[in-house]
């Protein structure tokens, strides 16, 4: 990924661009871009603190034409100063995360019918992987990414296991003619336990900035 930079409402605000090119499949949660399917690039932009637009996909595809990105690709919004980025790699596996933690707590908390203090920060994880997976391998490594940012979140002290906007989105190849993809994304796997360790490495690199 590289840092590209933008002004919005008189502020300057950085984000980071990845152009996959052709030949990449991703899932993701992300505003823009989010499910299964081929993508192009990832845009990971930051925003102003106390952000209140209820159009992020729209206001995703201003600054992902800005930055002179084309066809189907990923955006991710985040209040965090994304230029202070954690990145990690193993075994020909990329991570490259953003963490603002200043509003964080548990998944299972709280109690259905209780307030949340309006999102702010969030952590963003992208994982770029060099080979094929399956579908379901897919949605597998979402899960190993995911365990594994919270493993780091209290390896590196905070009491939670996230923040109410985290987000993240997987790359693999798409296969090749006679190319088999891989079946498994587990934390066990040989291409699931290279992206854990590398998520694991950049969400400590991300949350110690």
């Amino acid at each position: 990924m590289r840092p590209w930079a933008r002004w919005e409402d008189g502020e300057r605000l950085h984000a980071l661009v990845w152009r996959a090119g052709p030949g990449r499949r991703m899932i993701s949660s992300a505003v823009l871009g989010g499910g299964l399917g081929e993508r192009a690039w990832v845009l990971n932009a930051q925003v102003a603190h106390g952000y209140r637009r209820t159009d992020p996909d729209r206001h995703l595809a201003e600054p992902a034409a800005g930055a002179g990105l084309q066809g189907s690709g990923v955006g991710l919004l985040t209040a965090a100063d994304v230029s202070r980025f954690g990145q990690a790699r193993d075994g020909g596996v990329e991570a490259v995360v953003t963490a603002g933690l200043g509003v964080r707590g548990w998944a299972a908390s709280p109690a259905e019918g209780t307030t949340v203090p309006a999102p702010a920060g969030t952590v963003d994880i992208v994982v770029a992987l060099p080979v094929a997976l399956t579908d379901a391998a897919l949605v597998n490594a979402v899960a190993t990414a995911t365990e594994s940012k919270v493993q780091a979140l209290l390896d590196a002290g905070y009491d939670c296991s996230g923040t109410p906007t985290d987000a993240v989105c997987v790359a693999a190849r798409t296969p090749r003619v006679g190319e088999e993809a891989h079946p498994f994304a587990g934390p066990r796997s040989r291409w699931g336990a290279r992206p854990a360790r590398a998520v694991h490495s950049a969400v400590l690199d991300a949350a110690g900035r």
